[in-house]
């Protein structure tokens, strides 16, 4: 997912290889793709923007293809092969000035020159979840996953990684916590680096120091955190997790500032608007939600559903109603009855049986 600073607009990439861009000012959404090669191989893993004047798309799918999407053309204007589907998923997708970088789960980071089909290749470890750039010095990428802490790279020095984050602390019991990056943002005019894990942490880390366990550890909830997005206000944080629950947190306390309500399902992304106190979040319930992050009320809620065009999504729906449609609507009155009447039946059979038998004895 990604949000457009020059008007409000978000794009989004679902699991049958759509690209819908709605945007919030006109309350409109328009589907991109080729509908006759819709399928689950074409999901969208990634996305981001292919320049800084967010004119282009790039578009990370499961088969190991990246699409270059035109926002002025409207239309798909590349396609390379980029990935190895028995690598695994991307999990993070960035560009430089002369160069796109992938990252899959297999833990292969590449970097892909251009002009050039040669690549530098790294070994970032198995279990990744996420790779995230800093985009204050683009040639600089974090990468964390499951038994696979956060890790710093310099891909001009790509050797060694510059920080290799220290796991938080054994819990109450002295037992060892595991290790599960979820997802990961770089703060803002700092060198902290904040992350949120399937065990409902988020930690902040800070490589300028010598210290390599966090600096501030806070929880929310009781579920995995799956994303994470920092708003243009720094200071704070905006955490989603399997249940569909939204939060603010201070990044200074580590209090929760306030929850963000009306999701159903897990979280599966966020993004802030880069200047506006605006926070968009899709999920499994195939929703868009814009969320305030002043008064945290629901600016706007579309379906992916909601567009001519999403022949696939719309048909599904309606078979679906249909079915509703026919079935019969059960009250608890019609219940009732029902259950007096299958009483009075066995208590008819029974009787018949006791008729039955009186009769045989007098015989």
């Amino acid at each position: 997912m990604a949000a457009k600073s020059q008007i409000c607009s978000v794009w989004l990439g679902s699991e049958t290889g759509i690209l819908k861009g709605v945007s919030l000012t006109k309350k409109q959404a328009f589907n991109f793709c080729e509908m006759s090669c819709m399928s689950r191989d074409q999901e969208v893993c990634v996305m981001a923007w292919g320049d800084p004047h967010e004119s282009e798309v790039l578009v990370g799918s499961v088969n190991g293809t990246v699409k270059t999407f035109s926002t002025d053309k409207g239309i798909f204007t590349a396609t390379r092969e980029c990935g190895d589907p028995s690598q695994g998923r991307f999990t993070g997708l960035a560009v430089t000035d002369s160069s796109m970088i992938t990252c899959v789960e297999s833990g292969l980071l590449k970097v892909w020159k251009e002009g050039s089909t040669e690549t530098a290749e790294v070994n970032v470890g198995n279990g990744v979840c996420r790779m995230q750039q800093n985009q204050s010095q683009r040639h600089r990428v974090a990468t964390g996953g499951k038994e696979n802490p956060l890790k710093v790279w310099d891909l001009e020095r790509p050797d060694k990684p510059i920080f290799t984050a220290k796991n938080v602390a054994h819990d109450w019991l002295d037992m060892r916590v595991p290790v599960w990056v979820r997802d990961i943002g770089f703060i803002p005019d700092s060198d902290k680096i904040v992350t949120c894990t399937g065990h409902h942490q988020v930690c902040v880390y800070d490589p300028s120091t010598p210290q390599r366990r966090p600096v501030l550890e806070a929880r929310f909830g009781e579920y995995p955190l799956t994303a994470l997005s920092l708003p243009a206000s720094q200071g704070t944080v905006v955490v989603g997790n399997t249940h569909g629950e939204l939060a603010i947190l201070d990044l200074r306390k580590g209090l929760v500032c306030g929850c963000l309500k009306g999701l159903a399902g897990a979280v599966r992304g966020l993004q802030c608007h880069p200047s506006l106190p605006l926070v968009a979040s899709c999920g499994l319930d195939r929703f868009l939600r814009v969320h305030s992050l002043e008064d945290r009320s629901l600016q706007h809620k579309s379906s992916n559903a909601d567009v001519s065009g999403d022949v696939e999504e719309v048909k599904a729906e309606e078979e679906e109603d249909e079915v509703w449609d026919t079935m019969e609507t059960v009250t608890e009155k019609s219940k009732k009855r029902a259950a007096q009447k299958d009483k009075a039946t066995a208590t008819g059979v029974d009787g018949e049986k006791k008729r039955k038998l009186i009769k045989k004895k007098v015989m």
